[in-house]
């Protein structure tokens, strides 16, 4: 058959396979999925698949000679969300950690360890409905992953952008513990006052604590450094939204 990828996708194929028009061998058994899968390219990225101009789904069988039109998932991409969430929920691999604690400082409900293997990973993904963010293809490709995407980019600052351009989410900055993932609650200067340095109790009175791990919280030295990450943020999803949005 004749693959088509689109450019979005080449980055997973080999270097000497890296073009968008390519000749590949298929037995007459294997599903479009499967041959997908063995250049490289999770299912979980591929988006809309058609075999000579027709949509298909990853199970098809196409004919000998087909051509098939390979795409990337639609941007902002649909999750799934139960009733009364407002975002999708997350869990990052161990390699991610930096880009968990943004995610936190955003608002996103975001899961992670830096002990667990994949199975257990794809397991509470399942169990708790979290997306999976990774690097690791032969993730992405276990097939019992209810959903998962690739975390493109080695910098937290490209991951988190790409992240919001993907998933487009309701943001709600300040109110995760960057810690443990936590609610934030705002407590009163007079319950924590012994917890605190000297310089710190005389320097600022606004507070948050974590309910889960009590970890206390300020505007501290870095606080313009991390209102930018936050004012970033919101630009990169009003502009995805935006970009999305029919024109009129």
């Amino acid at each position: 058959m004749t693959l088509e990828i689109a450019p979005e996708l080449l980055f997973f194929l080999p270097a000497a396979r890296r073009r968008e028009r390519q000749r590949v061998a298929w037995d007459g058994t294997s599903s479009l999925g499967h041959v997908i899968e063995s250049l490289g390219v999770p299912l979980p990225e591929v988006g809309t698949l058609t075999a000579d101009g027709a949509p298909v789904e990853p199970a098809h069988r196409p004919a000998s000679g087909a051509v098939v039109r390979v795409g990337p998932v639609a941007r902002p991409q649909e999750v799934p969300l139960d009733a009364g969430q407002a975002a999708p929920r997350f869990l990052l691999d161990v390699h991610l950690g930096t880009l968990a604690r943004r995610m936190r400082l955003i608002g996103l409900d975001t899961a992670y360890h830096n002990d667990m293997d994949d199975p257990e990973l794809v397991v509470q993904a399942n169990e708790e409905r979290r997306v999976l963010l990774t690097q690791d293809r032969g993730l992405l490709m276990r097939r019992a992953l209810w959903f998962g995407a690739y975390v493109r980019s080695p910098r937290p600052d490209d991951q988190l952008h790409d992240l919001l351009e993907r998933f487009a989410p309701e943001l709600a900055p300040w109110t995760r513990c960057t810690a443990c993932n936590g609610t934030l609650v705002p407590v009163d200067k007079a319950e924590i006052e012994r917890e605190l340095a000297e310089g710190t109790r005389r320097s600022y009175d606004a507070y948050g604590r974590c309910a889960d791990c009590g970890r206390v919280y300020w505007r501290g030295a870095h606080g313009d450094h991390l209102q930018e990450i936050v004012e970033t943020a919101r630009r990169t999803v009003a502009q995805a939204r935006a970009d999305a949005a029919p024109s009129r």
